[in-house]
């Protein structure tokens, strides 16, 4: 049986990677994926995945997937209508596991307890902490950097620089093409079960698939 998911997302950067990790998870032959935000018609960002979790749009995207999977960076969390703080109450930062659960409490509060009560087992959080590109740096930077959550786009554009043609591209642009070739690696499900764990909030969405038990690799 194919396994449905509908994609949730800041831009189709973030697609690219969901989609290469979920293929190395469950086997490109044994699921569909159907980007619901953006698409050619929709704007990207963090406020239109907020804007669509609180749509009408949301829950009807429940009749044809069988999970939704909300991503989003943490990057700009602090930011005005995000409003979630990277510190704690004595100025000290908050670790990736706590402000990736702050992030998913808001969204629980954002789409309503009853919803969220109705949909919780089919709804995945891939919340980024701080982008995207800090879950391709296990496969690229050195053992140091795996784990990091701060400049990772940087970081990864370093990498591409050292050694472009491992990674068949020659510059980091952000274009889901470039970030399809990057992640490719991450669509091999050893791979995939190699790396995940190196990088905390990478780990965490990992750990929300786990938790499902859905069927896979």
């Amino acid at each position: 049986m194919t396994i449905t998911f509908g994609l949730i997302t800041e831009g189709t950067t973030d697609q690219a990677v969901i989609k290469a990790i979920l293929i190395g998870y469950f086997g490109e032959d044994n699921i569909s994926i159907t980007p619901l935000n953006p698409d050619s018609k929709k704007l990207g960002g963090w406020g239109q995945v907020f804007k669509y979790c609180h749509s009408p749009d949301f829950q009807e995207s429940f009749d044809a997937n069988d999970y939704v999977i909300i991503q989003i960076d943490t990057d700009v969390s602090g930011e005005t209508h995000y409003d979630i703080s990277q510190i704690d109450e004595n100025n000290d930062l908050l670790s990736p596991e706590k402000l990736v659960e702050n992030v998913k409490d808001k969204f629980k509060r954002l789409i309503g307890d009853e919803l969220y009560q109705n949909y919780a087992e089919r709804i995945i959080f891939a919340i980024s902490v701080h982008s995207i590109e800090c879950w391709l740096l296990p496969l690229y930077c050195e053992e140091n950097e795996k784990s990091a959550i701060d400049s990772c786009f940087d970081k990864l554009a370093e990498a591409v620089d050292k050694e472009p043609e491992k990674f068949k591209i020659r510059k980091l642009v952000k274009k889901s093409k470039c970030y399809q070739k990057i992640s490719l690696p991450y669509a091999t499900n050893e791979i995939l079960l190699t790396h995940y764990s190196q990088n905390p909030s990478f780990k965490i969405f990992i750990e929300e698939l786990q938790a499902r038990n859905i069927p896979s690799n």
